[in-house]
């Protein structure tokens, strides 16, 4: 692992459970990582399903180490969510990046990647590469 300080990544989802989940499972299948900053930012802040621009933001200060967040989301008003929390400048830390990838797999392959130091272009491509992985 790299001496720096490791890409941070929040995963957003439309259930607070979903996202809590998903963050465990890919801790858990890069041997735990607990140098790898994840946040899960799911559901409203009142908890029902739905996205909080509030949520995101915590989660995303949360993990910044100053190497970049990566933003990974589960459906359509998650990512809209985001793009405009991008759009409105200063909502989230400098360096974060909404990434185009499958939720469960590129969240485990971008916490993998993350925990060897990589930096935020490889942290986001390995993320976006799970789009390729074929189950059958």
């Amino acid at each position: 692992m790299s001496d720096e300080e490791p890409v941070g990544i929040v995963l957003v989802s439309h259930s607070a459970e979903v996202a809590a989940s998903v963050a465990e499972l890919a801790k858990g299948l890069a041997g735990g990582a607990p140098a790898v900053p994840v946040a899960s930012a799911g559901g409203t802040g009142a908890g029902g399903l739905g996205t909080s621009a509030e949520l995101i933001s915590a989660a995303a200060a949360a993990v910044d180490r100053g190497r970049g967040v990566a933003v990974l989301t589960d459906l359509g008003s998650a990512v809209l969510t985001v793009k405009a929390l991008l759009a409105e400048g200063g909502e989230l830390p400098d360096g974060a990046r909404l990434v185009d990838a499958p939720f469960v797999e590129g969240a485990v392959a971008a916490v993998v990647t993350a925990a060897t130091g990589a930096d935020l272009d490889a942290v986001e491509a390995a993320a976006r590469e799970a789009y390729s992985y074929r189950k059958v």
